[in-house]
């Protein structure tokens, strides 16, 4: 992706954000210079992975395979101990982010604001690929069950909850405008703990056509 384009929707993101009256730590507005000013104080946010984050998940195609989101508190290994994160997500209109799921993590996910998110699920099997059976889940505590390949849509408000296991994707459903989901889980490593079904890659190779408007969690160790 071109870093450019990258400096575009992560503005987009922004102000859609403070539209909602979504506010995000003072970090996640910080300059290339701000973080090196302060890169002494930071650690924990370089530990965790907070921070802004968006991939095409090797696609090639941010806006019919991706995803923009911020990672706001997250658990580590190292420091705190943390065990429970939470990210901020925007998802646009039919952009997927595809299926995978968490061999550690489980999670909700809530759709906080704006369209309805489509959310589709199957079981995995010992070898990790897609089962014929259905799929039981929580939606906002109330049991539910789909058959395998199921959608589930989330109306502003409603959220779901995807034990480990679980394939899921997730898109905003055509012409009901972008979501604003939300996630609430488990520590969160996206290094280690995505299996995806078909993607290729969980980050995005960056073409450097510009200078970053916003650091992302990959760029901390190149640019501080």
């Amino acid at each position: 992706m071109k870093r450019s384009k990258i400096n575009d929707y992560i503005k987009e993101a922004e102000a859609l954000l403070k539209k909602n009256n979504f506010f995000l730590p003072p970090w996640a507005f910080w300059s290339k210079e701000d973080w090196k000013k302060n890169r002494g104080v930071c650690k924990n946010i370089f530990e965790s992975s907070l921070g802004w984050d968006l991939t095409d998940f090797g696609s090639g195609d941010y806006l019919s395979t991706g995803l923009l989101l911020v990672t706001i508190r997250n658990g580590n290994n190292y420091l705190d101990k943390k065990p429970y994160a939470e990210k901020i997500m925007l998802v646009k209109e039919n952009q997927e982010t595809p299926f995978h799921f968490h061999w550690s993590k489980t999670e909700d996910i809530i759709n906080r604001g704006g369209g309805n998110l489509v959310i589709e699920l199957y079981n995995s099997d010992k070898d990790e690929d897609f089962t014929d059976k259905p799929v039981v889940f929580l939606t906002d505590g109330i049991k539910r069950e789909v058959a395998a390949g199921g959608k589930v849509v989330l109306n502003p408000g409603e959220s779901i909850t995807l034990k480990t296991g679980i394939y899921h994707r997730f898109y905003a459903e055509a012409g009901s405008g972008i979501v604003i989901a939300g996630e609430v889980s488990m520590k969160n490593d996206d290094a280690k703990d995505n299996r995806f079904h078909d993607a290729p890659g969980r980050f995005p190779d960056i073409v450097e056509d510009e200078e970053p408007y916003r650091l992302l969690v990959g760029d901390y160790g190149r640019f501080i």
